[in-house]
């Protein structure tokens, strides 16, 4: 005799194509319980306001989820502290380097080059090979400059060692 009871077989629901994907019971579990644990966090904050019935379709994609809702996220504008004249934006740190550290490393990378030509008379070429390509061998700056190879190479050890000094390394 047949079972005409309804089968329980798991599935992960697909909210962009509304099917059903039969899967392990594992494999629903684990997909399941990551989205349970982003909605209830989100629900926590009051961004979430999906109803138990929907529970099933929820994916843990909270910016495409029609449930989604503004929640405890208050504006970057929005005033705060005892007078009122800071905002949240006064807070976030940027992540431009500061201007002190920027003058600091001009005025290093002007003495670096300074001490570089007093080394070499050819200094202005290889700065300039430099910076057209960071990446520049020594090889291609030996043949620049007409020097053999491994002469130019024992004179640039010679001078990083010497820059190296200088930046305190």
């Amino acid at each position: 005799m047949k079972n005409n009871a309804k089968e329980n077989h798991p599935f992960i629901y697909d909210r962009t194509t509304g099917e059903k994907i039969p899967v392990s019971k594992e494999v629903r579990d684990a997909y399941y319980g990551e989205a349970a644990r982003i909605r209830m966090k989100e629900q926590a904050h009051g961004r979430c306001v999906c109803p138990q019935s929907k529970v099933w379709a929820c994916d843990g994609d909270c910016l495409i989820c029609e449930y989604r809702r503004s929640g405890d996220l208050a504006s970057l504008d929005v005033p705060i502290g005892e007078d009122g004249e800071d905002t949240l934006m006064d807070m976030v740190p940027s992540e431009a380097p500061a201007i002190e550290s920027i003058i600091a490393d001009r005025d290093l990378l002007d003495r670096l080059f300074a001490r570089l030509r007093e080394l070499d008379p050819d200094a202005d070429t290889i700065i300039a090979m430099w910076m057209d390509d960071d990446s520049v061998s020594d090889r291609a700056i030996a043949k620049a400059l007409g020097r053999p190879q491994r002469t130019f190479a024992d004179q640039m050890k010679k001078y990083r060692t010497e820059l190296r000094r200088i930046r305190g390394y």
